[in-house]
């Protein structure tokens, strides 16, 4: 079962290390394909600086890393949701993005999985991705 094999942590703002790990999987993953473009830095943490992304006035962001049993990052996700745009779908809608992972369905299930669990909880019905926390 996944939850015995992976470990999600919520990305807190501030938390070096797991924003870290959060910006640097995919550079691991993908560091041998050549037509990978690594976003910047700064760009994604801009995404989830409330001071930088207007979107958090009204919404709310979550990150998580998922490691493995050896305690190496495998996987990421991002869920949110921002009234304006949730509520401008017949179904409150909010959105993950971000996912990224190692070459197995446990884990991308868990991932997803926790976004969904977390938008329902905060109201939403449905679940748009991949999008970014930002202008659509």
């Amino acid at each position: 079962m996944a939850q015995d094999k992976y470990t999600l942590r919520e990305v807190i703002l501030g938390d070096k290390r797991l924003e870290r790990e959060f910006i640097d999987l995919p550079k691991r993953l993908y560091k041998d394909d050549p037509n990978w473009v690594c976003p910047f830095d700064s760009s994604i943490k801009g995404v989830f600086d409330p001071t930088k992304n207007k979107l958090f006035q009204d919404g709310e962001a979550i990150r998580w890393v998922a490691f493995d049993s050896e305690g190496k990052c495998v996987g990421r996700i991002a869920a949110f949701y921002d009234k304006t745009h949730a509520y401008g779908y017949e179904q409150p809608t909010g959105g993950c993005g971000f996912f990224e992972a190692i070459n197995d369905q446990e884990l991308a299930n868990l991932l997803f999985d926790a976004s969904r669990l977390w938008l329902v909880s905060r109201g939403m019905e449905a679940m748009d991705g991949p999008v970014n926390f930002g202008p659509r």
